[in-house]
């Protein structure tokens, strides 16, 4: 009786330790080296449309990079998102949406529910890409590459949550990091946003 109890006990430990990890409670380390590129204009994305689409596209203008969800307390940032696009997208600016599942599954859709849900509800019209992970052993190499002391001094670091921000400079540079409760709209964003573009 002890040994089924023990087993089972087990059996539990490795169920909810392993959902721990898949969800973001266990430390899952990313990897230690960033891919062999120079520049951010080297990778080519799957756009969520299933399309590749190179970064070179975005080459000469300032980009924010921003890890989304569907289902999290942040996803109404999506509107404040779509407002600052629709203010600087005929001035050199461009948002790049990745939908990420990293954070308590708060990402669970298709590409195609994704795709339904921010132009049916938030009417985003900014570039939205397949989704990718941002953290852990799968991590996507872009995001290897911006979080990477390496490849990323000064803005390195593990994702934290859904919605962090990365403003990269006309350069490919990265001019700013911004975390997830700091809004699209908040002065501290558009002032870097202004300044870059100026």
């Amino acid at each position: 009786m002890l040994k089924i109890i023990g087993g089972i006990i087990v059996i539990l430990v490795f169920a909810i330790a392993g959902l721990a990890y898949k969800y973001g409670f266990i430390f899952n380390p990313s990897p230690t080296e960033p891919p062999k590129v120079s520049s951010l204009y080297e990778f080519k994305m799957k756009n969520i449309d299933g399309s590749e689409v190179s970064l070179e596209n975005y080459k000469g203008k300032v980009v924010m990079i921003v890890n989304t969800a569907s289902k999290c307390g942040y996803t109404p940032q999506y509107e404040q998102l779509q407002a600052v696009y629709d203010k600087y997208k005929d001035k050199d600016f461009v948002i790049l949406g990745f939908p990420a599942n990293n954070f308590l599954g708060q990402e669970p859709g298709t590409d195609t529910e994704i795709k339904e849900f921010c132009t049916l509800k938030y009417k985003v019209t900014f570039p939205m890409f397949s989704k990718i992970s941002v953290k852990g052993a799968d991590q996507h190499p872009l995001y290897t590459y911006l979080t990477n002391e390496k490849s990323n001094p000064g803005f390195s670091g593990d994702i934290g949550w859904n919605f962090e921000k990365f403003l990269i400079g006309k350069d490919g540079k990265t001019l700013a990091r911004f975390a997830t409760k700091i809004k699209p709209d908040d002065p501290s964003v558009i002032e870097a946003i202004e300044k870059a573009l100026k």
